[in-house]
C-alpha cells in the first residue's frame, strides 16, 4: 500500500494508469490477481486519506487509473523546490544571506533518504534519483554561498561529512580544500587534494578533474585569486 501511495504522490494531480502502478508494485513478477490486489489497495488508501468526516478522499478515479489532488502547499516537497529555486535566484543576485537560509531551509526539510525502502519500481526510483541528485545540488550551492560570505571555518566540518557520504564528487573536495586554505591550513588544504586523487584513481582508474588541479596550482603559488573578500 505504500508503493501505490508513494507513486501516486510522486505523480500528484497527474493520472497514473493501473498498469504502471502494478508494475510499480511487483515488477515482472506479478500475482494472477494483481488488478484485484491493487483495487483493494486503492481502497484502504482511500479510507485512510478520507479521515473521519466521511467527505470524499484525495484519490480520484481517472482513466486508465487513479490521481491524487493535492493544494500546493500540502507537500514538503513543493516548499523543498520553491525553497531551492529562492536560494538559485539570490545566488544570481549575488545576495548571499537570503540564499544561504533557503538553502539552510530546504536542507532542513529532509529526514533520510528519500524513499529509501521502496526503490523497486521505475516511478518511485526514477523520482528518488533525481530526488537526490537536487539534493546534493542544495548542498553544493549552500557551501558555496557561505564561502563567498566568509563563512570558511563553518564549512569544514560539513564538507568532510559530504565527502564521506560521496566521495567520488570531486566539488566538495574543491570547496574543502578552498574552505581549508582561507582558515590558514594550506597544508591540510593540499592534503585533501592528495585523497580526492587518491579516491577517483582507486574507485574509477581516473586523475581529478582540471578545477581540482588548478586549485592545487593556485593554493601551491598562494594566488592572490584564493582571497576573495567576503560578500555582503
Amino acid at each position: 500500500m505504500e508503493v501505490v501511495l508513494a507513486a501516486l504522490l510522486i505523480r500528484a494531480d497527474q493520472v497514473v494508469s493501473v498498469e504502471q502502478l502494478i508494475t510499480e508494485m511487483w515488477g515482472g513478477t506479478q500475482p494472477r490477481r494483481a488488478t484485484a490486489a491493487l483495487y483493494v489497495y486503492v481502497s484502504q488508501l482511500r479510507k485512510l486519506l478520507a479521515g473521519r468526516t466521511g467527505t470524499p478522499g484525495p484519490i480520484v478515479t481517472r482513466a486508465p487509473g487513479y490521481v491524487l489532488r493535492t493544494g500546493s502547499d500540502e507537500l514538503d516537497l513543493h516548499e523543498f523546490q520553491r525553497l531551492v529555486r529562492d536560494g538559485r535566484e539570490n545566488m544570481r543576485r549575488d545576495a548571499h544571506e537570503p540564499a544561504s537560509r533557503a538553502f539552510e531551509a530546504a536542507l532542513g526539510l529532509w529526514r533520510g533518504p528519500a524513499l529509501s525502502e521502496l526503490r523497486e519500481g521505475p516511478i518511485i526510483n526514477g523520482f528518488a534519483m533525481w530526488l537526490d541528485e537536487v539534493r546534493l545540488e542544495c548542498h553544493e550551492m549552500l557551501v558555496e554561498t557561505n564561502l563567498r560570505l566568509g563563512r570558511h571555518r563553518e564549512m569544514v566540518s560539513l564538507l568532510h561529512e559530504l565527502i564521506r557520504d560521496h566521495p567520488l564528487h570531486e566539488a566538495f573536495y574543491r570547496q574543502l580544500m578552498l574552505a581549508l586554505y582561507r582558515s590558514e591550513r594550506r597544508a591540510d588544504a593540499l592534503a585533501v587534494y592528495q585523497s580526492a586523487r587518491s579516491a577517483l584513481n582507486r574507485e574509477l582508474g581516473l586523475e581529478p578533474g582540471r578545477h581540482l588541479r588548478e586549485l592545487q596550482r593556485s593554493i601551491l603559488a598562494a594566488a592572490d585569486v584564493l582571497d576573495i573578500r567576503p560578500a555582503v
